[in-house]
């Protein structure tokens, strides 16, 4: 079984080009890998943007890297001259801004590594497009984490006009950028728009994030590789949907005539201890409690307790729906990881 049975993936049938060309910072990452195959399949040339490591990290997009409008070149986010240069080397309609370091705990023991390529990769990009190619849209990878502790006033949870909050690095970074986007929309008419991303996961979520934490463990406990499962707080509510679902909004973004910001959300909210059990079950292993051992050191400094979005404007305006909750969502990915763990393969 491939990946592709499970989530909402299009036809391996090539369209014709539509001359339209995007650029995707973090192209191999969870969401640049879906948004690259999205874009393909609307017949865009993608030039996809990674940085440049010491080890491959391509797993995710290497079913592309041979696709005749797939181009992959280096960047760094801390350098300013990378983008300017791609934007004076081809006529760029979009730019899709997902590059970062994204992980919430990390950004408390890297805040400066954090900050810096979230702030100064967006005021770059922004600078170049103003200067180079105001005609180039951009979509900027906001993050449901900028409201923090904050309480949504809307039963329905948090949307655009709700007060932001942040409590860890990594979120004050995205408010900063969140709101320079602002500015220069405002300031420059610059087609800008930022997606306000509640939590999205897939089966290609990177292994230290607790969603996916959880159904690799799973998995390997189901295969008598692995006993137990380390986990900090459980209680934490998350609004979960899947990255595929969540990258068609983001394009669906940069279609409208005019910019503007969107939260991209579920509407359900679910606490990690909820997750498990959907998984637990999933890999029919009994209760999960035999198995996971709470640590200490996995707590953040500064707890987000609660997020769930209300995406009922992008559901109107956008018209995106989508097409997985977190109980489908845990069921997918934990087939995708049994799969791989029985195979001793990865399969995107």
């Amino acid at each position: 079984m491939s990946e592709a049975t499970t989530t909402p993936s299009a036809s391996n049938a090539d369209p014709v080009p539509n001359g339209k060309t995007a650029v995707i910072t973090g192209v191999n990452g969870q969401d640049g890998s879906y948004l690259s195959e999205l874009l393909l399949r609307k017949g865009y040339t993608v030039i996809g943007l990674k940085r440049r490591t010491s080890t491959i990290s391509t797993g995710r997009i290497d079913h592309l890297t041979n696709h005749s409008r797939f181009i992959l070149k280096y960047y760094d986010l801390h350098d300013g001259s990378c983008i300017s240069n791609i934007l004076m080397q081809y006529e760029v309609d979009e730019v899709y801004n997902l590059a970062a370091q994204s992980h919430v705990a990390v950004s408390f023991e890297l805040p400066e590594y954090t900050s810096d390529g979230i702030c100064n990769g967006t005021l770059n990009i922004l600078n170049a497009i103003r200067t180079i190619s105001p005609q180039t849209r951009l979509y900027q990878a906001s993050s449901s984490e900028m409201f923090g502790d904050s309480v949504p006033t809307s039963p329905m949870g948090f949307n655009e006009q709700s007060p932001l909050q942040p409590v860890s690095p990594y979120a004050v970074a995205k408010v900063y950028a969140h709101q320079m986007v602002q500015t220069y929309r405002k300031a420059y008419g610059i087609h800008a728009s930022c997606g306000i991303l509640f939590n999205h996961e897939s089966p290609r979520r990177g292994e230290t994030f607790v969603t996916r934490k959880i159904t690799m463990a799973a998995a390997r406990i189901k295969h008598g590789l692995q006993k137990n499962l380390r986990l900090g707080n459980l209680d934490a509510k998350r609004d979960w949907g899947h990255a595929a679902d969540y990258v068609h909004a983001m394009w669906l973004m940069l279609q409208q005539d005019i910019p503007s910001d969107y939260v991209i959300a579920t509407g359900e909210t679910y606490t990690v201890r909820e997750f498990l059990d959907e998984v637990f079950s999933a890999a029919d292993l009994g209760s999960w409690e035999k198995y996971v051992i709470i640590d200490p050191r996995l707590f953040r400094p500064n707890e987000v307790p609660y997020l769930l979005g209300d995406s009922t404007r992008a559901r109107l305006i956008l018209g995106w729906q989508p097409s997985y909750n977190m109980k489908t969502l845990a069921q997918a990915m934990f087939v995708s990881d049994n799969c791989m763990v029985s195979t001793g393969g990865i399969i995107y």
